[in-house]
């Protein structure tokens, strides 16, 4: 029996989009344990791939900060809809995706400082991340709404700026952590609904 060309090229892209997601992994892991400056050769044993490998997925450094960063906007964006299936209710739902923002916020803000330097390129990503999560926040708080666990008063881009500024900061403080604030501010939002 003979495999077609085009069965060949689908196995490779598939293969090929596995190799990228291993390595956005393990880009992503690296720059939380070591910063965006870690060397390339730690992120490719962290992969178990070798650094030619990398530089054929990711010609520069900037090249793979703006991946890991689309990788990690991509990741929450999808939480949001699994959550809001899988919680016994919206508003677990919408707090567990807010954990996953929170963590997505503070690993990104060394990529962030990185990504500055290009002014266009940050204002692309800033866009990019803002049509990706300000929709999903508005779905899990409409989800909660109609529940009756939150009010509809609540904007999503303001709920993200909100607990985006708690998480501003945390790394000069080794006793201030973003989590705990920003779960009084969900506890706050929840409580003033069943006040």
């Amino acid at each position: 029996m003979t495999t077609s060309p085009s069965a060949g090229r689908g196995a490779k892209r598939a293969d090929a989009r596995r190799n990228e997601e291993t390595l956005l992994e393990a880009a992503t892991q690296a720059f939380v344990a070591s910063g965006v400056e870690v060397p390339v050769r730690a992120i490719a044993a962290r992969a178990g791939v070798g650094i030619g490998t990398i530089y054929r997925h990711f010609p520069t450094r900037a090249d793979l900060i703006v991946a890991v960063y689309r990788h990690q906007v991509e990741s929450c964006a999808a939480a949001g809809p699994t959550l809001l299936r899988e919680s016994a209710t919206p508003s677990t739902a919408l707090t567990r995706w807010v954990e996953l923002f929170v963590d997505f916020l503070v690993t990104k803000r060394g990529l962030a400082e990185t990504l500055n330097s290009d002014d266009a390129a940050s204002t692309a990503l800033h866009t990019f991340f803002v049509d990706r999560l300000v929709p999903v926040c508005g779905e899990l708080l409409d989800a909660a709404a109609d529940a009756g666990e939150l009010g509809r008063d609540i904007e999503p881009y303001q709920l993200l700026r909100a607990v985006g500024n708690l998480c501003i900061g945390g790394d000069q403080d080794p006793r201030y952590d973003p989590r705990e604030s920003v779960g009084l501010l969900l506890d706050g939002l929840q409580r003033r609904e069943r006040a």
